[in-house]
């Protein structure tokens, strides 16, 4: 499932304090990102719950440079079962030239 306007409005002015909501939630899959990485214990439980593990694989697998600290990076791989006993994939990273 995908969030509601309304769950990433709430979850845009809480996390995304350097845009407008109205703004914020035009990239969706960048809120999740945000809550995903910093968001509360409460608020990931209620995000997890809102939009199912298989839209928040979706939000990993196309994580941008930064949006994930290696904490969260390691816990969302381990908590969604993509890597469950296995080595971690690398974080995304800059390509230069």
């Amino acid at each position: 499932m995908h969030p509601t306007p309304t769950l990433l409005t709430f979850y845009a002015a809480k996390y995304v304090w350097w845009k407008p909501p109205a703004q914020a939630i035009q990239m969706p899959q960048r809120v999740v990102a945000q809550v995903m990485n910093i968001g509360s214990y409460d608020d990931v439980l209620m995000l997890a719950e809102q939009v199912g593990d298989d839209y928040l694989r979706q939000v990993l697998h196309a994580a941008e440079i930064g949006q994930f600290n290696e904490r969260s990076w390691a816990y969302w791989q381990y908590r969604l079962g993509l890597r469950p006993s296995a080595a971690l994939p690398p974080m995304p990273q800059r390509q230069l030239g």
